[in-house]
């Protein structure tokens, strides 16, 4: 796997500075570990020009139509003749749509499980129906763009000031977005926003929920209602514009039924919580060429430590694990689980043709600049997230998971959509690895993020909840750098905020994914 790859060359060059590294044997290529000058020697060649830090270096001619390889397996193809030390990127290396030979549950690796008298705790919030928040909220979901104004007119009111009268609410946040009217009443794009709307309304994290719509769009709360059998009382309550008759008063009703809400909603108390209860949405943005050789195999290590709790990770980004699938149905617990995985595959590669995109389209044009060539190399990067645990469920974008242990939700690679659909599915904690930088954060879901490099991580100091680059710069291993973001998941989850917290971040970043037609 991408994680072993990167475990095994750590270890060998713990002790020694190196000017680059190589993943496996089979590579026709390395990887700068800094910006290296013309004629710098690599495994007995000289460098052909300007290697910028994080990019790739041809360490054998590769004949033009010839295969580049990293990770020990396929990143693309030359699109001319490059010589050994010529730097290896955009110019010189073409992407081609494969055809992939699936195997699968073939790299079936047992969990040994924590027996449950030695599990890990944190301190939770014990919801009437058994499931464990991470944080006690008072959410305002709008139905519709319409009642957006309105929603966050309720929750602005709640200031910290107001708020100090109780201190077990975390706060009260306005989940609005731009759609709920033009569209279909039926199909994909409906639904997963009926999704969206009652995983957020039943979402552990939250103490209660006001729903707020305008009354003629085509997403009405009362569906939602129905379809989810969701029944109104103190701390679930629903209202529409029209029926209120305008949007002062709606915000004024509004405000009434959150004031109503909040002390009950105050009475709720942390206890101990077994780790079995985490359910950790693993997300990786602007990722550079460092995400897979440090931040996304150290994630997978903790996800694996979580998976032998009994607890959950998700991953997510379908178009990000594309070329690296593969990997993943070897991992699947039975075919059926592989084929779900492999059937949205062909679904995004019939969804990017029809609208006149590749699967290529990513990377970004700041992941090409951190040095990831092609969507294959930044995937099998991705998919280290998801550690060497067996896949245990493949899911639709929104839809709760249920299975314990590593499991996949089909989403955009676009972060704020993506992790709102692992929100939305019951994700308590979101852990995101980012190269370039990220100010991403997430609400009701405390956003964890870690730093693929130490440059970066110290540049944008405020933002960055762990340093993976240390891997490189101080020796760490891939275990030591796993537990350290095991072992903060604990504290996060038990109250300790996250740098994106601290910030105030999460406001904005509630985005559920548009699918179909806007009409």
């Amino acid at each position: 796997t991408t994680r072993q790859m990167c475990a095994r060359h750590l270890a060998r060059t713990k002790e020694t500075t190196m000017d680059f590294i190589r993943l496996d044997p089979s590579d026709n290529v390395v990887t700068a570990t800094h910006a290296l000058e013309i004629g710098t020697v690599v495994e007995n060649l000289s460098t052909t020009g300007l290697i910028p830090s994080g990019h790739k270096i041809a360490t054998k001619a590769i004949c033009n139509g010839a295969e580049v390889r990293k990770y020990a397996q396929l990143i693309g193809y030359a699109s001319q003749n490059i010589a050994a030390g010529d730097h290896v990127h955009t110019h010189n290396v073409a992407f081609r749509n494969i055809d992939m030979a699936y195997e699968y549950c073939n790299d079936q690796r047992h969990v040994q499980k924590v027996p449950h008298d030695r599990r890990d705790s944190f301190m939770g919030f014990r919801r009437e129906n058994g499931t464990v928040g991470t944080r006690n909220y008072i959410a305002v979901v709008t139905s519709v763009n319409c009642s957006a104004t309105a929603a966050r007119m309720i929750a602005s009111a709640f200031t910290p000031e107001v708020m100090a009268d109780y201190p077990n609410v975390d706060g009260v946040a306005a989940f609005v977005h731009g759609t709920g009217c033009g569209m279909a009443g039926d199909g994909d794009g409906f639904e997963a926003l009926q999704r969206v709307m009652w995983g957020y309304a039943r979402h552990p994290n939250h103490a209660g929920v006001l729903m707020v719509g305008l009354g003629c769009e085509m997403n009405q709360i009362d569906w939602l209602l129905e379809a989810y059998g969701l029944k109104q009382g103190p701390l679930f309550q629903t209202m529409n514009i029209q029926s209120v008759a305008g949007l002062r008063r709606t915000v004024e009703l509004g405000i009434q039924k959150v004031k109503a809400m909040l002390p009950v909603a105050n009475q709720a108390t942390r206890s101990p919580c077994p780790a079995a209860e985490l359910k950790v949405a693993l997300q990786c943005g602007g990722s550079d060429a460092w995400s897979g050789i440090t931040a996304n195999p150290a994630l997978g290590y903790a996800c694996d430590l979580l998976a032998a709790q009994g607890g959950t990770g998700v991953l997510a980004e379908t178009p990000e694990i594309y070329g690296a699938e593969h990997l993943l149905t070897r991992r699947a617990i039975d075919q059926d689980t592989g084929d779900k995985l492999i059937g949205l595959i062909r679904w995004w590669e019939d969804y990017t043709a029809r609208n006149k995109g590749s699967m290529d389209n990513n990377p970004s044009p700041g992941n090409k600049t951190g040095g990831l060539t092609t969507i294959l190399e930044k995937s099998l990067g991705a998919a280290a997230k998801g550690g060497t645990s067996p896949l245990m469920g493949v899911y639709k974008y929104a839809e709760t998971v249920n299975a314990h242990g590593f499991t996949f939700m089909d989403s955009p690679g676009y972060d704020p959509a993506s992790v709102t659909g692992q929100i939305a599915g019951g994700c308590n904690l979101v852990c995101f690895t980012t190269g370039r930088g990220s100010a991403f954060g997430s609400k009701p879901a405390p956003t964890i993020k870690v730093a693929t490099n130490s440059a970066m991580a110290k540049r944008m100091v405020e933002d960055m909840d762990v340093d993976a680059g240390t891997m490189l710069s101080n020796g760490d291993t891939l275990e030591q750098k796993g537990r350290e973001i095991y072992d903060l998941f604990l504290r996060v989850a038990s109250g300790e905020q996250s740098k994106s917290e601290r910030q105030g971040l999460g406001d904005y970043e509630f985005v559920p994914w548009q699918i179909g037609a806007v009409m």
